[in-house]
This record gives structure tokens, C-alpha cells and sequence, in this order.
């Protein structure tokens, strides 16, 4: 099924790449041009900053962001005065970034904007239900893989993934970095009354007893893991950490007694930064890792190409990808 068919199946989309040139704005344009050509009703933002005509880190020229007459779109005020289209204004809300307020706009001609949107996972969701009452049909959520961002872009429906050669430019590795991810994405999802307060919660580790009656543990960060090890099971084998899961975390847990009955939930796949041998190694002891947010992956779009020009075979690498993901893997320049 073509991309853009895929798409439209669902009322909110996030676009997540893996590393910084694998192709995520130019995925996010194509889909803006389809959906304008299909007369699509569409809104957008973003989680961090997307748009911007040169990488702050790298210095390369980045596909800057062209929205079409009546898209709506959420960014801060100083890129919504920054933006190169005209746009009627239709909410400005009381919360601010460090760029300013959220404005909310439509824009009435075409032209290119600069995208800075909510930096918290229920503020996304907030500005999604928004988008959907001003009438887009279906809302995107440009993200990323970030340790920095306390929004997720898993807050959405469903998602893309974008990999490719500035991941790694040797086929093998990107399949192995790219597997890995779709595994951690596809984790199982935790199911409980408490999802929208702990989507909420940003410091520390807590336990979920038998009840689903949740405890704080006062352990504020999972650095304090080792210094805390006799509070951990105090109320139960279910913890809930609010933070980034680590090597460190894994590896100190599954040294502990009854490992086996131990069960960590995290908000969603973007907050797990474990390497495969760590993760192994606590789910062979009996450890288990399970989310609050898990999105359907749609499928992934590779760029074949790397900013130092390294070029593989498009064509053999989404065949790979595709044949052992078990999903639809698209090189956008050649959909």
C-alpha cells in the first residue's frame, strides 16, 4: 500500500528519525505535497525546532518545511514572526516556551515556516485534540529520538520511522541499529487507570502495587539506583521510571533477587537508551519492560545517501530493511 494511503488511515502521525540527515523533513514534505494534492485537511508541529534552512550542528543546507494554502500549523510566537507565508491567527495560548507562546494558525498562501511546538507530552496531546477541532483530519508530529525532550512524539496514533546511510553507511549495521529500534518500539503496553498522571510525572522512580496503587520511592533519578537498592521493592515488583532507562538501570536490576517478578514501565520507546547486550541481559533473567504510549508504526523511509555523499543502493537496502521488519520500508525520492 503506497505511503500516503497509509497515512491518511490515521488522525495523528509522527515522523521520528533515527539520526540527524536520514531523511525526516524531507518525509514530512512529501507528505504535506500529498496532502494538499488530495485535498487533504492536515495541522502540524513539532517537538524541538524543524525548518530551519541550515543545522546548527552539522552547518549542511536541512529541506526547509513548505505548508500549502488552509494547513494549519502550531509554532512559537518568534517563528510565527519569522515565518515567509501570510497566516490568520487562531488561538494563541497562555503556555509559553522559551520561544514564546504557541500560536496556532492557518495559513492562506503557500510558503515556508519554521516548526517550535510544545515541549511536554500532554501539551502535544492538547495541541493535537486542537488541530482536530479547527478541522485537520489527520495531525503531524515532526520528532525525534531526544535524552533532552520531555514530549514524545509517541503521544500520536501512529508514526514513521526514518533511517538510512548517515545512521551507518554499511547495510548490516544500519539493518542491525534499525531492528533494534523497531524492536524497542514495538515493546508491549502497560494498560492502568494512572496513564494520564504518570504521562505527567518528570523526576524519579516510583512502584505500582498490586492495586495499582502507585508509591513514591524518593529516588529521584535512576543515577540513585545503586545507593537505593532496599527501597526498591518495598511495594511491590513494578516500577515506574519517569525518566530515561539506562544501562546502568538495566544492569543494576537484573542483579537483583526475584528478578524474574520484575516489571519496569517507561512513558514509551523514545525514553529507553539501552544497548542490545543490556536489555538482553535483563529480559533472560525474567525482567520485563513494558510502555504507556506505543503508536503503530506505519512503516520506515530510508535516505540512501549521507551527508559526507556516501550513497548505498536504495533499492537493495529498502528490500533488506522491509524483509526483516516485516513492514513496508520506502525511499521517498523513489515513491
Amino acid at each position: 500500500m503506497p505511503l500516503l494511503d497509509k497515512v491518511f488511515q490515521y488522525q495523528s502521525v509522527s515522523i521520528v528519525g533515527m539520526e540527524k540527515n536520514t531523511g525526516k523533513t524531507e518525509c514530512l514534505k512529501y507528505i504535506l505535497a500529498g496532502s494538499a494534492a488530495s485535498g487533504r485537511k492536515v495541522g502540524i508541529t513539532s517537538i524541538g525546532i524543524d525548518g530551519e534552512s541550515c543545522d546548527q550542528v552539522t552547518g549542511t543546507a536541512k529541506p526547509q518545511i513548505v505548508l500549502q494554502q488552509g494547513m494549519l500549523f502550531v509554532t512559537s510566537e518568534k517563528f510565527f514572526h519569522e515565518k515567509k507565508l501570510a497566516a490568520e491567527i487562531i488561538d494563541v495560548s497562555d503556555y509559553r516556551t522559551a520561544l514564546g507562546r504557541l500560536v496556532t494558525a492557518r495559513a492562506i498562501t503557500p510558503g515556508k515556516v519554521i516548526l517550535s511546538g510544545p515541549t511536554s507530552t500532554g501539551r502535544i496531546r492538547e495541541v493535537l485534540r486542537q488541530m482536530r477541532n479547527y478541522g485537520a483530519e489527520t495531525c503531524f508530529v515532526d520528532g525525534a529520538l531526544s535524552r533532552k525532550s520531555l514530549g514524545s512524539p509517541a503521544v500520536t496514533d501512529s508514526m514513521i520511522l526514518t533511517t538510512g546511510a548517515a545512521l551507518s553507511p554499511h547495510l548490516p549495521e544500519l539493518i542491525k541499529k534499525t531492528t533494534f529500534v523497531f524492536r524497542l518500539i514495538n515493546i508491549e503496553k502497560f494498560v492502568t487507570h494512572l496513564e494520564n498522571q504518570l504521562l505527567e510525572m518528570n523526576n524519579g522512580i516510583w512502584a505500582l502495587d498490586d492495586s495499582q496503587q502507585l508509591h513514591d520511592l524518593n529516588i529521584h533519578s535512576a543515577l540513585l539506583l545503586a545507593k537505593n537498592k532496599s527501597r526498591l521493592f518495598q511495594f511491590g515488583h513494578t516500577l515506574f521510571v519517569s525518566g530515561i532507562v539506562s544501562d546502568n538501570l538495566l544492569n543494576t536490576l537484573r542483579m537483583q533477587p526475584d528478578i524474574s517478578k520484575t516489571q519496569i514501565i517507561v512513558k514509551d520507546f523514545t525514553k529507553i537508551f539501552v544497548s542490545p547486550e543490556s536489555l538482553n541481559g535483563y529480559l533472560q533473567k525474567g525482567g520485563r519492560i513494558s510502555v504507556l504510549l506505543r503508536p503503530q508504526l506505519i512503516g520506515v523511509c530510508l535516505n540512501p545517501t549521507s551527508p559526507s555523499g556516501y550513497a548505498m543502493n536504495s533499492e537493495q537496502a529498502c528490500n533488506a530493511l522491509s524483509e526483516r521488519l516485516g513492514i513496508p520500508v520506502w525511499d521517498i525520492r523513489r515513491t
